[in-house]
């Protein structure tokens, strides 16, 4: 028992091992996209700068502007223009959690109060806005048409996606298919526009970049359907949000999406009740749950959220072996393995 509890430590401690080594690695690169980050996010109107650093400094590891550099980095890159569009993917990035918070109502977001929940609706949704324009002066400041058109592009299928969300919201009814557009819009295009410049910058060939644009879309896309088992599933300390906020906004997430198709008539009434028409009761979430487990929905999500994975692996057989080969691929692991 010693032996096997021993060797499954050390296997669910390799992947945060991944993302400390992979950080490490690109130190120096991200503490100057930290300094971007802070001289950009200044204002003469003070709000601004108050409200963006509340949500910068919120507990957030970096994971996207981590993989601008380290995508960069496997391309051989030695400029400093990937410092620059990295800070631009997590001004993006910023901006967008801004807006999310206003939309879904959030209180709480790492642990932490969220801005709208401290300063109010209209002051989040205006300084998202100025986060997004920050990011666009970074885009011109590169010169690149190419990477404008990348992050640019990006940046209107998170909107998209955002849109998308809010139609399918409370819609039981929504397929898995529908919900995955929802994903690859919201989240996965900045994840896979934030790798694919790191092949841009370096001038690397168009297979290089389709390669890092494919790996960063899987990645993205695993990442969410982690982000959907956790809130069905794991504790306010690790998630860094309310146990169970999706369930409340009433968000149709992929576990949600199995549930309602393998459950009775029974059971499809619960979920119209519950995310539908908004009337939730005491123990309605703890019966999600359960649901959830009867039908297989949360390990069923795990193992799509490893398909993806998979493939994002795959996507990076195209580069020599090296480090930072090795590390994206492990980070593939970090990303999965938020759930232990």
């Amino acid at each position: 028992m010693t032996v096997l509890a021993k060797l499954e430590s050390s296997r669910r401690s390799a992947p945060q091992s991944a993302f400390d080594r992979l950080h490490g690695l690109v130190a120096d690169d991200l503490r100057e996209v930290n300094r971007i980050i802070l001289e950009r996010m200044n204002s003469p109107v003070a709000l601004i700068p108050q409200l963006a650093g509340h949500i910068i400094a919120s507990g957030g590891k970096r994971l996207r502007p981590m993989l601008t550099l380290g995508a960069a980095k496997l391309c051989a890159y030695h400029g400093r223009r990937h410092v620059d569009l990295a800070a631009c993917v997590e001004f993006i990035h910023t901006a967008t959690l801004l807006h999310d918070d206003v939309v879904d109502d959030s209180d709480l977001r790492r642990g932490s109060a969220t801005a709208n929940s401290l300063w109010g609706n209209q002051p989040s949704v205006l300084v998202g806005d100025f986060l997004f324009s920050r990011s666009f002066q970074l885009m011109v400041a590169d010169g690149s048409l190419k990477v404008l058109d990348i992050l640019a592009s990006a940046a209107a299928r998170i909107a998209e996606g955002e849109v998308l969300q809010l139609v399918t919201s409370n819609d039981t009814e929504t397929s898995e298919s529908a919900y995955l557009e929802v994903v690859t819009s919201k989240t996965a295009a900045l994840f896979a526009a934030a790798c694919r410049i790191g092949a841009v910058v370096a001038e690397r060939p168009s297979a290089e970049e389709d390669a890092l644009e494919t790996y960063g879309l899987n990645l993205g896309i695993a990442f969410q359907l982690v982000d959907d088992v956790l809130d069905y599933s794991a504790g306010q300390n690790k998630l860094g949000k309310t146990v169970g906020d999706d369930f409340r906004e009433g968000k149709i997430t992929l576990p949600v999406v199995l549930s309602y198709r393998r459950g009775n008539e029974e059971e499809r009434r619960f979920w119209r009740r519950t995310l539908e028409e908004g009337i939730r009761r005491d123990g309605d979430l703890a019966h999600a749950m359960r649901l959830m487990g009867n039908h297989g929905a949360l390990v069923d999500t795990v193992e799509r959220a490893r398909h993806y994975g998979a493939v994002a692996r795959d996507a990076l057989g195209l580069f020599p072996d090296g480090v930072y080969k090795t590390l994206l691929r492990e980070i593939v692991d970090f990303c999965i393995e938020r759930l232990h």
